[in-house]
């Protein structure tokens, strides 16, 4: 099963056996006071260079964030998205919790975007599933409903077939839909991480779907949280996560290690190039 993503020149295929797919995290201004300022002030200047240095780490998706408090998602992300179309040809991923921020978007995407996010509850699916289907875009779907966040890789199944259902309903094709397993902070519960992985694997077993996550969340709370980023995305890589959410800057060349380890990178050649490309970067 592939999703296939498409930038203004670029196409992206995400599938189980072939290399990770990284979807770059950085234009999104959550936890960047700075970028978060800069966005209230309508200046958008840091997108593209965040865009370009992404790509030359090795993503192969940027996910486009303007969420910061009073910013009108509406006007301001269609800029964005244009902003970064215009430095690289890389497929977006265009993240938002408004559907009229995420219509406005799709509208001036060059190809075929992925949209962040959908999950089980009865109103997002109303509310997102037709504006993706109308543009003809692929969705990250997390699987909570309107019970909440499942405690048991099972339940969080049960969530998934949900929503493919529910996608089926709207046309969207079961290879459109990323799942998200969910990553919660190990600091608050130390069973979080091994749930997460468990439902990666039953997820990949019983729907062969194609997964994203985000790495960095399970660390929250806790020292070292670099070390554990990585330990912990190298595990979802091997659970199946095979698009994760993370900032290829710091995490680049252990995806590609990983990619390396799992014989998803030829000759190694994908961990060769990364290698070379962080030791120009540290060398600039």
């Amino acid at each position: 099963m592939e999703t296939v993503l498409r930038g203004a020149a670029e196409e992206v295929r995400i599938g189980p056996g072939l290399p990770t797919v990284m979807i770059g995290e950085r234009i999104n201004p959550t936890g960047r006071k700075v970028f978060s300022a800069e966005l209230q002030a309508g200046d958008l200047s840091r997108v593209p260079r965040d865009a370009e240095a992404q790509a030359a780490a090795g993503a192969r998706v940027l996910d486009v964030n303007v969420g910061a408090a009073s910013v009108d998602e509406v006007a301001l992300l269609p800029r964005a998205v244009q902003m970064v179309q215009d430095v690289v040809d890389l497929p977006v991923c265009i993240d938002s919790a408004n559907p009229e921020a995420l219509r406005a978007a799709l509208a001036v995407v060059k190809g075929r975007a992925l949209v962040n996010s959908v999950n089980g509850e009865r109103a997002k699916l109303d509310a997102v599933l037709p504006v993706v289907a109308e543009y003809g875009a692929a969705v990250i779907a997390l699987v909570m409903d309107d019970n909440g966040i499942p405690d048991t890789p099972e339940k969080r199944l049960k969530v998934a077939e949900a929503i493919l259902a529910a996608a089926s309903q709207h046309g969207i094709a079961p290879e459109d839909v990323i799942f998200d397993p969910l990553v919660l902070a190990v600091g608050a519960d130390h069973r979080a991480g091994a749930v997460t992985l468990e439902t990666a694997r039953l997820i990949r077993t019983e729907l062969g779907a194609n997964m994203t996550a985000g790495a960095s969340n399970a660390s929250h709370g806790m020292p070292d949280r670099e070390l554990l980023n990585t330990v912990f995305l190298a595990l979802l890589i091997e659970a199946g996560v095979n698009a994760p959410i993370c900032n290829p800057l710091k995490n680049g060349l252990a995806v590609r290690a990983v990619d390396l380890m799992l014989g998803l990178d030829e000759w190694g050649m994908g961990y060769i190039q990364a290698y070379r490309a962080a030791q120009k970067a540290a060398t600039e």
